[in-house]
Formats: structure tokens, sequence, C-alpha cells
């Protein structure tokens, strides 16, 4: 519900492969944009439940690698206010001013605030501070416009911004705001677990290593994901000790008086925040291992994918990574400190962060109401004919209906995210995929690799919408008959059968063995066999001529005695 369960994409790099576009500014004329009509000025992204926004940070990110840049409208779609307020706070790290933080700061404070349960008190303190700014951005829409013009929440309803006030006046450190998120994680693990719960490390090491490991997840380490399961605290440095809850958790506020009312914790508790940043990086060295030991754990694959993200917001230019930042703490086991407790009147003399943000020319992130799912679901028609590009989770996927399709150009991009990180058994994770591909076949769609050539485990499904004959889909489906595959020519030969071998001893008929022993008495008949070679050989030498271009045979009765001679 916080987070994801598979990696980070830019969605604009999954377009142009998906439908084989160049990526050349040279190219852009030429290339049939969204809707067949104006080329690739303007593109539309659908996010269904992304639950962050790492989808849209790298897409941001690696913006500058394309030489065609056409205008990004992203429209995001979460199940309720307080997500959309906490996707708000992370993306506000991402493009946060270059003078508040170095880059190894500002990813570590992204890290805090995204996959820990129980933070540290400057994260606490920049959550609390940036939470006042981002409530008068969604009160002022001439703030908003200054800090953040990338920003639309015209999409929200009153409502909804009513959540986001409730949701960041609630982060602020008072001292009735409280938020026993220890307590609410230890309930949700004794309720999945159990009687189980008094051998929870046994369990845990189950779930990493028989399941989420062979599913994709070998970056995570047992140290990282045990701590996880036991505390909340998935990113984890020796320098650093968590203490103060982390409230972008909560979900449901009620006000009640001067104080609210939440459901607790109501997130995921067997996966972790992993899968965003952590499990795969351009460096192959990050993922070495010896036995099962990592060098690097997804802790510290995620602080380099971050920094790198990081980077490029601020600079457009490439990343190179300082080997020694990263510190190889894969087979090492960290000593945690007993969680700390937290008092909420030391918020004193708190800095302020209303810097504008990065400025990303040509994006657009909209914030959709999370009533406008159903209107999706049921084919609303002024979402008809809307998006180039869209992407749903999976606990989004009950809401795909025929109708939903309608949503999508003509030339358009389907990503629909798999139970692969889930720990459910084998058979659901099948089930749910086997649904899926056939719900988007019966749309109409095309998968964008060929899922059943290539036996793998599927993190995300692909598929895409096209009105177009593609050469080569046809050449594509051509090619998955292997030649060398097809099934031999069948000639039929005419066998014994056992009944015709025996002679049976009552009727004194002659066996075979005893025609095949008068045979072989016989002499051949040579005289036969030339006859008929004589026969053939005409034949064949005027097929012969045919096939080389040469007319009719020769008439020459010498060559034609050399020929029979040679024969």
């Amino acid at each position: 519900m916080f987070w994801g369960l598979s990696s980070a994409l830019d969605l604009y790099d999954e377009y142009l492969k998906a439908f084989k576009i160049k990526d050349e500014p040279l190219a852009e004329a030429e290339q049939v944009g969204p809707g067949g009509d104006d080329g690739l000025n303007t593109l539309n992204i659908l996010i269904c439940g992304g639950a962050d926004p790492r989808h849209v940070i790298k897409t941001l990110a690696k913006r500058y690698t394309h030489g065609v840049q056409p205008k990004l409208n992203i429209y995001v779609l979460d199940g309720c206010a307080e997500i959309i307020a906490r996707n708000m706070l992370l993306l506000a790290i991402a493009l946060e001013d270059p003078e508040s933080f170095s880059l190894v700061s500002k990813a570590h404070l992204f890290m805090d605030l995204y996959g820990n349960a129980v933070i540290r008190p400057s994260s606490h303190h920049y959550m609390a501070a940036k939470a006042r700014t981002l409530l008068q951005m969604v009160t002022d829409e001439e703030k908003l416009q200054r800090l953040a013009p990338m920003l639309n929440i015209d999409g929200l309803k009153y409502k909804e911004r009513d959540g986001l006030e409730m949701a960041f006046s609630f982060w602020q450190p008072q001292p009735w705001h409280v938020y026993e998120v220890t307590k609410y994680w230890e309930q949700r693990s004794r309720a999945l677990l159990g009687t189980r719960y008094d051998h929870r490390n046994g369990a845990f090491d189950w779930d990493l290593s028989m399941t989420l490991k062979s599913r994709g997840g070998e970056q995570i380490c047992s140290q990282e994901y045990r701590y996880w399961r036991e505390s909340g605290v998935a990113f984890v440095f020796p320098e650093y000790e968590q203490c103060k809850p982390n409230k972008t958790l909560a979900a449901g506020l009620v006000r009640n008086g001067r104080t609210f009312l939440n459901r607790g914790y109501v997130g995921d508790i067997q996966t972790g925040p992993f899968c965003g940043f952590g499990l795969r990086s351009t460096e192959e060295r990050m993922h070495h291992s010896v036995h099962g030991d990592n060098d690097y754990r997804a802790t510290d694959v995620t602080e380099r994918n971050l920094m790198e993200f990081f980077h490029e917001l601020q600079t457009q230019t490439a990343y190179e990574h300082d080997p020694t930042r990263s510190r190889r703490y894969g087979s090492v086991h960290l000593l945690m400190t007993p969680l700390l407790n937290h008092q909420e009147v030391d918020a004193d003399g708190q800095a302020s962060y209303d810097r504008p943000w990065i400025p990303v020319p040509g994006v657009t992130v909209h914030y959709m109401s999370p009533a406008e799912m159903l209107q999706l679901q049921q084919g609303a028609p002024r979402w008809n004919n809307m998006f180039d590009i869209a992407y749903v989770a999976y606990n989004y996927f009950t809401f795909l209906s025929p109708a939903f399709f309608q949503a999508l150009r003509a030339q358009a991009l389907m990503v629909l995210e798999t139970k692969l990180m889930t720990v459910e058994r084998r058979e659901q994770v099948q089930d749910y995929e086997a649904k899926a591909k056939e719900i988007l076949k019966q749309a109409g769609l095309k998968a964008v690799i060929n899922y059943q050539a290539i036996n793998a485990k599927n993190m995300l499904l692909k598929y895409k919408k096209t009105d177009k004959e593609e050469v080569e889909d046809a050449a594509e489906d051509e090619a998955e008959v292997d030649p060398e595959t097809e099934p031999p020519i069948e000639y039929k030969v005419e066998a014994l059968t056992l009944e015709e071998i025996v002679v049976e001893p009552e009727t004194g008929e002659k066996s075979h063995n005893a025609d095949l022993e008068d045979t072989l008495k016989e002499e051949p008949s040579i005289e036969s066999e030339t006859h008929s070679l004589e026969e053939i050989k005409p034949e064949t030498n005027q097929v012969d001529m045919d096939l080389l271009g040469l007319g009719e045979p020769t008439s020459n009765p010498e060559l034609h005695q050399e020929m029979e001679d040679s024969t």
C-alpha cells in the first residue's frame, strides 16, 4: 500500500521500445505519435496504484537521455488522501533544492521516510517542516505555482483536499498527535503469524529464502529482511538511530477534536520496500555474491540508485558512482540498538523548506481523485482515448474491465504489475498471471515480448494496443516456429504384422521367410534395372537442365554415350 512490488521504470523509454520508435530529434517529424495524428508532442501517462513516486522519479531523471522529449502529462491515481500526501512529500525530496541537502543526505532522507516505520529525528523534523509548506501549496494556488508549477491538483475534490490538510496537520510534532507505529506493527505481525509468532525468525527466513529469493529478490540480505519484519525498519546505517514514528504511514485519518483517529498501520509487512530501487542497478559489481552471501545489501543498492536519479535530476548529466561510497555490509551482522522512545516536543527551531523545486520543463504531474478509478472502470466518456501509457498495480487488477481499455489511445502501452514479489503460493501467482494475460488478450492487446517462449518469472506484464498491421509482428509470429523443431515428414511404409510373419501349424501356408529364401535363390535381373535407369535418366536430365536454365537436354549421341558410360 505504501510502496510498490516492482522495480522503477522509465515509462517513456518503455513506450519507445514497445513500438520501436527512433529516439532521434531528426526522426521526430516522421514518427506516428499518440492517437496517430500529431507526432510525439504529448504523452499522457496513467499510474494506477503506484503507491510511491518511483516511476515518476525515474521517468523524470532519465528524460535528459532521450533525443525526443515530448511533453509528459502524468496522472497519478491512488486509493486515499494519505497516500497522495506521502507521494507529494517523497517527490518533494527528490526535487528539493540542491542547496538544502547534499546528494547523500537527500538519498538517506528519502530512504528513511520511504521504508522505515521509525525514523531519525532529522527526518522527522523535515517531514513536519515540509508538511507545513505542502499545506500552504495545497490551499494557495499562487504559492503552488511559485514553488512547484509542475504539480496540478485540479483533479482532487474538496474531500481529498481536506484529507491532505488532515495528513499534513497530523505530521506536526504535537503531543496529542500520537502514532504508535511500533505497537501497530507488532499487532499486525502477531495476527499474521498466530501461533508461529514465538518462532517468527524461522518464518521470516522461510519467506525470504524459499519464496522471495527464488522470485528475483536475491539482493535482499537475511539480516536486513529479518530486522524489517521484526521492527519495520528496512534501511539501516550504523551512524543513525531511529526513534521517531513515521507518520506518513498513517491511513484513515479522521479528525476528533484537536486529535486524529487513524487505522493504525495497514501496509505491507511481508515483502518490504526493497523492490522499488533495491533489486537491480547498472553496476554488476553491486550484485556479486559468494555462496549466497551478497557483498552489498538491497539497502546499498537502493542508496546507489537514488543517488543516480537525484544527481541526474539536479545536473542533467550522467552519474558516475564512487565505489568507496557503498559499504559492503551484505555479509556483516550489524548490532542493532533498541528503538528509542520519541518525544514530540523537541521540534523547536525547525528549519523551513520552502524553496522552489528543481524545475522539470515539459512535465506536469496531475493528482486524481480516488473516485476516478470507478469512472475508468465504467468507461466514463471524458477518459476515452486519453492515455498513451497505463501502469496498473497488482492490487488494482480487480478494477480492470473491458470498458477500462477504452481510455487507451489507438497506440498505447499497458504495463501490469504481477504478484511475483509477494509471498503468496506459486499457484496463486500463476493463476493471477494467467487471468491477467487472458483479460489483456480479450481487450485486443498484444504482448510486447513472447511470454510463452520465455519461461521466466515476470514481475511486469507489458502489452500494447495498436491499430496497425505491423510487419515486425508478422515476422515474429513466423519466427516462433523454429524450422529445426518442425516434425519430420512421415513416409508411409507398409510393415508386416506379427500374424503375417508367424505361420500357424494348422494352416500349412508358406511363411514370408520361405518366400524370402526363394527370392534370394533367384538371380537379380540386371537388364530390368538398367532399363528402368534408362527410363528415369532423361527425365532427371530434363529437370536438372530446367533448374539451370539451359533449356532442352542435348541430342549429341557421343555426349549421350559418355553420360551412359559414366553412369
